[in-house]
């Protein structure tokens, strides 16, 4: 079973990592690949502690595993398996990624349909065209809305989007999930804490995306996704474990790492 130790060292080897966001993700699957089940499983809880004190080498890589979790799981052998032995573990904070079920709300795919086209009479092809090219901010916002997750895609590769409307178009409601999985798969706009914060803040994004993203979030961002009755169940659930974490863990953790960045040189030898 991987110890915090070696948690740390592969967090600090993907933070130090070159690349991009691709990079880092492909490497963490290797990572969840390298062992069995339950040492994936033992890593990701061990991430997701250090994370949730502050240690930045694990803040900054933990949505790499978790984008993993999602985008890669056809390069991990054992995905199926991490659920069911998450739970044989009792690591309750890594079994909650898991989620599954519909999102808590839903709209309708007929309805989205009918909604576009009477918004837009141009064919697919020159929407797409548009998204990505346009330069004028009021066509690129009405492109935003279109429930197609082609034109979408290719909004969020525009130069002049920006931030705002990106949050924007993360919290529409009602919307379908394809668009919102759209954002959340964009390396530009995905790791935007603003943006997290919308998508998961949404009742029409489905729970096994969510569940990804409420790690990432802030002590503050967790205590009102608890209280949030339109937040689908299992990411309240999950928040509220996340913020009860053992009060002597986290200081037990936080004395660890104070340590490490008083004494260096204790790590390196005992490597």
């Amino acid at each position: 079973m991987p110890t915090l130790e070696e948690a740390r060292t592969v967090a600090r080897f993907l933070h130090a990592l070159g690349g991009g966001a691709e990079v880092r993700r492909k490497a963490a699957a290797r990572e969840l690949s390298r062992g069995d089940p339950l040492d994936a499983n033992e890593l990701v809880g061990h991430l997701i502690s250090l994370a949730r004190q502050g240690w930045e080498p694990a803040t900054c890589v933990l949505s790499d595993f978790l984008a993993a979790l999602q985008r890669e799981s056809e390069h991990i052998p054992h995905i199926s398996a991490l659920r069911r032995l998450a739970h044989v573990q009792s690591l309750d904070t890594v079994a909650d990624l898991f989620a599954q079920g519909p999102a808590k709300r839903q709209m309708d795919p007929d309805a989205a349909a009918r909604a576009d086209a009477h918004a837009f009479s141009q064919s697919l092809g020159h929407l797409k065209q548009q998204a990505r090219l346009t330069r004028d901010p009021d066509t690129l916002s009405r492109l935003a809305t279109v429930s197609n997750p082609s034109v979408l895609r290719n909004v969020l590769i525009n130069p002049r989007l920006t931030e705002d409307l990106v949050v924007r178009i993360a919290a529409r409601r009602p919307a379908r999930p394809e668009p919102l999985l759209e954002i959340w798969r964009s390396s530009r706009w995905s790791v935007r804490h603003a943006v997290r914060r919308a998508l998961v803040f949404n009742p029409y994004l489905p729970p096994e995306v969510g569940a990804k993203i409420v790690p990432l979030l802030n002590t503050g961002d967790l205590r009102e996704l608890v209280s949030d009755k339109s937040v689908h169940a299992s990411l309240r659930a999950q928040a509220d474990r996340l913020l009860a974490e053992s009060p002597g863990a986290a200081q037990s953790a936080r004395q660890a790492l104070e340590l490490e960045e008083e004494h260096p040189e204790a790590e390196g030898g005992a490597a």
